[in-house]
């Protein structure tokens, strides 16, 4: 079924109707970054840990990859953010930048707070966008020091390689913490798999962006 949204002023919404949470580039643009992410960590990984190293063989392979897959991350979003292309991921950071006093609240209660009317995004998600794409400016910049030393002198080099090796590690509790959670919500998954949810999803989990996106203030048609 092709995914609609009801324009404003459009009524009460049937609770199976299907409304589109992620257009076909920030599905792209995600989908791409987390196999760029997949690759980055296991090769970081291998790399730092001597065990891994031994079993995978090839070091020089390992760290060729691991290297252009972290440049061609923020690469693959800037395109992706591209005037030509990224209308809804524009529009979608805009609202990640913006924290309502609900986000407030839901950060406060850890989302136990069953009366937070939630945008598009809860607050936990705004954090952990917000660290993934600093997070992966710093693992970046430090990166590149520690691939193509030579102009540095060694304390900047050893302070790369330290801030590298901390930044990696709250990657993994981010990214874990992330397909945790994604997986905890089988339709919100289903919003970045497939880029659509039901009405009635939304209007239970994001009310803001449901009357935001549907027009509908009312209660869901039966």
């Amino acid at each position: 079924m092709a995914a609609t949204t009801t324009p404003p002023d459009a009524g009460a919404v049937p609770p199976e109707a299907i409304i589109e949470r992620f257009d076909r580039v920030e599905r792209i643009a995600h989908w791409l970054n987390a196999s760029l992410f997949g690759v980055v960590m296991l090769t970081g990984s291998i790399l730092y840990i001597g065990q891994l190293s031994v079993l995978f063989g090839n070091r020089e392979i390992v760290r060729t990859l691991h290297v252009y897959c972290g440049l061609a991350i923020p690469v693959a979003f800037l395109i992706a953010y591209s005037p030509r292309w990224g209308r809804a991921l524009r529009r979608d950071f805009a609202r990640i930048n913006r924290w309502s006093q609900d986000d407030k609240r839901w950060f406060r209660t850890l989302g136990r707070d069953r009366n937070v009317r939630l945008g598009k995004f809860n607050a936990g998600q705004k954090l952990n966008a917000a660290f993934v794409v600093a997070a992966a400016l710093v693992m970046v910049g430090t990166g590149s020091i520690m691939k193509w030393f030579e102009p540095f002198p060694v304390d900047v080099r050893t302070g790369a390689t330290f801030v590298h090796d901390w930044f990696a590690f709250f990657i993994w509790i981010s990214v874990l913490g992330h397909i945790w959670f994604a997986f905890a919500d089988s339709e919100a998954l289903r919003g970045m798999w497939r880029g659509t949810v039901t009405a009635r999803w939304a209007k239970a989990h994001r009310p803001r962006w449901y009357e935001e996106t549907t027009g509908d203030h009312g209660d869901l048609t039966e």
